[in-house]
């Protein structure tokens, strides 16, 4: 059974493409709806924001790169479907001036994982990316890239974490499990304090 990442992406005459792709078709289908997500919740807000760059390949990797404009040579969680960059819109075209903590409160809220603080608030990042979204913890990108694994439609990010808040999910189907691991972190937090007293 293929991913996302192997049926469609892989299949894409864009794959190799040098060019910016923003065609959010080329997120996967939970991180696109989470992503359309964020951009609608914005609207709402007063915020006006747009997807700048879904799917990104090796050739267009390497070229920001010796441009000076990412500090990564090799591709990232974008050639796999699962990361986008949204920034704000105005007068239709894309801006990176202004606080983006906007992106950064909204992609908690829908369960992805901010590159202003990578999913961990409360360390020192060397690397910020307020405008860039993933759903993919850091510590599970090296199995993504090595082809080991690939996020199912329950996967959240936010909850892999044990010191992270849970992210509010509206989809029925990702709160019936997650209501099961709460209760289980639960369980174990309170067996662990009647251990220590």
């Amino acid at each position: 059974m293929g991913t996302f990442y192997t049926d469609v992406i892989e299949q894409d005459p864009r794959f190799t493409s040098a060019s910016r792709i923003s065609d959010p078709e080329l997120l996967e289908p939970i991180t696109r709806e989470l992503v359309e997500g964020i951009i609608a919740a914005a609207e709402e807000q007063g915020f006006d924001l747009m997807i700048f760059e879904t799917y990104r390949s090796q050739e267009r990797q390497e070229q920001l790169f010796l441009q000076g404009a990412t500090q990564l040579r090799r591709v990232g969680v974008h050639h796999f479907g699962l990361a986008c960059d949204i920034v704000r819109s105005v007068n239709g075209e894309p801006s990176w001036k202004g606080d983006f903590s906007i992106v950064g409160q909204l992609a908690e809220s829908a369960g992805l994982v901010w590159g202003g603080n990578w999913g961990n608030p409360n360390i020192h990042h060397n690397f910020i990316d307020q405008p860039h979204v993933q759903r993919c913890t850091i510590a599970r990108q090296a199995s993504l890239f090595s082809g080991l694994w690939y996020p199912d439609d329950l996967y959240n990010p936010l909850d892999e974490e044990p010191h992270m808040l849970f992210a509010s999910i509206s989809r029925q189907a990702r709160q019936r499990p997650r209501a099961k691991t709460k209760r289980a972190s639960s369980q174990r937090r309170r067996r662990s304090k009647d251990k220590s007293l």
